[in-house]
This record gives structure tokens, sequence and C-alpha cells, in this order.
């Protein structure tokens, strides 16, 4: 048993990694060259209609508001992101996706959707059942561990 842990553990590192390595070379290689694999995830965060408030974000990124400032800052001067003040309260500011931000968004989401469906591709609704609980039993330790 010890030797299959070793595999998924093992192949799970390695994926991560790849997944990392090809959004970043296809970043590099798009219009979108200007922005990196960070920003890409806090523009993903930020998600296409939600304006959120930037501790809101910074949570779900696992930040420090201080970085994601600083982040959001440099996505703001690259066109992605807006800062958008309340229309009730003017003090508070929420961090949305310019149509260039959403642009990019729809972009990542497309590459995460085709590797699902080439993940998924050929597994009955039984195994992919199971695969959802494994997800979801990875989710909630690491949901312990953070």
């Amino acid at each position: 048993m010890d030797e299959r842990y070793q595999v998924i553990n093992d192949a799970l590192e390695k994926i991560y990694a790849d997944i990392v390595w090809i959004e970043e070379s296809e970043l590099r290689k798009s219009v979108f060259s200007d922005i990196t694999i960070k920003e890409m995830h806090a523009i993903n965060a930020i998600s296409m209609y939600d304006h959120q408030t930037a501790s809101q974000v910074a949570k779900k990124l696992h930040l420090t508001p201080g970085t994601l400032t600083a982040t959001i800052d440099r996505l703001c001067r690259k066109g992605y992101a807006e800062r958008i003040r309340g229309n009730d309260d003017r003090r508070i500011i929420r961090i949305g996706l310019t149509k260039k931000g959403r642009l990019v968004y729809r972009a990542h989401d497309a590459f995460h959707r085709m590797m699902v469906k080439s993940f998924l591709k050929d597994l009955n609704p039984d195994e992919i059942k199971t695969i959802e609980k494994a997800i979801h039993n990875l989710e909630d330790f690491l949901k312990e561990h953070s």
C-alpha cells in the first residue's frame, strides 16, 4: 500500500508542477504575456462579475492584504482590474475585472475546462464519483492545514 501512496504522491506533485509550467508557458506566448501566473490566479480569484473587496480576494489566495494590494496595483496599471467604490458606502472599495481582465479570465477558464475534460475522458459516472470523493477528501485535508 505504501508504494501506491508514493505513486499517487509523485503523480500529484508532477501534475501540479506541469500545470503551473504550462500556464506560465502559455501566458508568455500569448497576448497576455505582461502578467505573471500569480497575477493570473489573482484575476481568477477576483472572478468575472463578483466585485469583491481586496480582503475577500486575499483570503481566497491565502495572501496578506498588503501583498494583494501590490498585485491589484499592478493589474490596474496593466488594465486588467479596476477599483470600484461602493455606491452606498464610498469607503468600501471592491475589485473588478476590466474587459481585458475578463478576456484573460475566460482564456484561463477554457484551459482548465479542457484539462478537466481530458482528465475525465473515458470514465464512467461511478469512476467520476470516486474521483470527486477523493478530491473532496483532499480539499478537506488542505482546509484543515491552511
